[in-house]
């Protein structure tokens, strides 16, 4: 898989076919290398990737993430398999923790350990291999990683890292970490709005249902940001650092500020200055590769 460097990011439970339809293609289009979608309550993760992949032609779709405790490392592996081995080679598999109350509350399972639970699984896809459709090569998984120690799994097990509500200089820690020859695929949301009181209140709207997971929070203290900054929605700084906004130069120095810290690909999750659910496809015009 030859992954571009500009990709988009977007929550797709809230779209109807035609508007999943229109999105995909219209990244496919402007010449996106791919579109991210995590799983968290709606759309099962396979299911809507293969039915992205039928409605495009080049675009790759990539999982970010599908969540490892919905499905056993055999079903992930043939699951997988599948769907390169039928588009050609264009489902990138990301693969994550997820969060406790995903885990728990929603799905009845224990929440292990991140790391180790992670390394478990990624050795019995490797041992299931056996059972899921043949091919040629073997296609890309990535994690989602955030600690240090999870970004070194990836980089030792899988073809890279792709961290998500972060800064550029959690970029260039992941880039260290990893090494030259993996991927890290960063995330990173943008707004197209200049004022600033709106921007920051839209941003804290976005912020506000991560804040209480302790997987982005402990990466928040670890990249410099206090208690105190983390309380209330967020304080201006840890705002104005999740969420690129501003004028299109402000947000491509954001974006380019990634690269230069080691980014091999940012995916942009276009935010709507509306505040409504769609993604801004107008950014993604003005963005596009």
């Amino acid at each position: 898989m030859k992954l571009g460097r500009l990709g988009v990011f977007c929550f797709l439970d809230g779209l109807n076919r035609a508007q999943l339809v229109e999105l995909a293609q219209r990244c496919e289009q402007l010449g996106y290398a791919a579109l991210w979608y995590p799983e968290a309550r709606g759309h099962e993760s396979f299911s809507l990737g293969s039915f992205l992949l039928s409605q495009t032609e080049k675009l790759i779709l990539a999982t970010g993430i599908a969540n490892i405790y919905a499905r056993d490392a055999t079903t992930a592996k043939q699951g997988q398999h599948t769907l390169a081995k039928l588009s050609g080679g264009r489902f990138l598999l990301g693969l994550g923790v997820s969060h406790v109350p995903m885990v728990e509350n929603v799905r009845g399972h224990t929440y292990g350990k991140p790391v180790a639970t992670m390394r478990a699984y990624l050795e019995a896809m490797e041992k299931s291999a056996a059972f899921a459709p043949p091919l040629d090569e073997t296609p890309p998984t990535v994690l989602a990683a955030l600690g240090p120690n999870m970004t070194q799994l990836a980089g030792e097990r899988t073809a890279g890292a792709h961290p998500y509500n972060i800064t550029p200089e959690h970029t260039a820690k992941a880039r260290e970490i990893v090494g030259p020859e993996r991927w890290v695929c960063s995330e990173q949301k943008i707004l197209r709005v200049t004022d600033g009181a709106k921007a920051r209140e839209l941003a804290r709207t976005t912020m506000t249902p991560y804040m209480g997971l302790p997987n982005y929070r402990n990466n928040w203290l670890r990249l410099g940001f206090t208690e105190a900054e983390l309380e209330n929605g967020g304080s201006d700084r840890f705002l104005d650092a999740m969420v690129a906004w501003g004028d299109d130069g402000a947000i491509r120095a954001r974006i380019q500020a990634h690269f230069d810290a080691g980014a091999s690909h940012v995916c942009i999750q276009p935010l709507h200055p509306d505040g409504e659910r769609l993604p801004d496809l107008d950014a993604l015009a003005a963005f596009a590769p």
